[in-house]
């Protein structure tokens, strides 16, 4: 399994990842407009060639991250590869001295097994009163917010 960082070219595969989950109501969907303008923060997982994960990390503050769009193919899932993009995510965010990553999901359960720690959205003003109040569901999200304190 090679881990690497996105490019152009992957964006139409992770466009369709994130908006097949999206219309189970397992992610919010993104557009192909934000995908491309993002591309850098994208981190693929790719399997003989082909893509078959995707997600993404996105710095809001100086000490605070978030992990965004996260999807796994489902013939590829409960094999690792969410885990090792979580695993990559936090890599970066240390390499980039960021003390705290979180993510806003309906999995929480996946998270948790990551390390990660439930936490009330309240305590996220920066991700809420920055990009929280433009989406369709605010403010009656039913995602859960999750963080991981990392060792820098």
């Amino acid at each position: 399994m090679l881990f690497r960082k996105a490019k152009i070219s992957d964006i139409e595969t992770i466009h369709k990842f994130i908006n097949y989950f999206a219309e189970k109501d397992l992610m919010l969907a993104r557009s192909r407009s934000s995908l491309y303008e993002s591309v850098r923060e994208f981190t693929v997982a790719e399997l003989d060639g082909k893509i078959v994960g995707a997600g993404s990390l996105h710095v809001l503050w100086e000490d605070l991250a978030e992990i965004r769009s996260l999807a796994v193919d489902e013939r590829y899932q409960k094999q690792g590869i969410g885990r090792g993009l979580v695993k990559a995510f936090l890599a970066e965010a240390v390499n980039l001295e960021i003390a705290r990553v979180f993510a806003l999901t309906y999995q929480a359960p996946f998270f948790i097994k990551c390390g990660f720690n439930i936490i009330p959205k309240e305590d996220l003003p920066q991700k809420v009163w920055k990009e929280c109040i433009n989406c369709p569901k605010f403010p009656q999200c039913d995602e859960v917010a999750v963080i991981k304190e990392l060792d820098l």
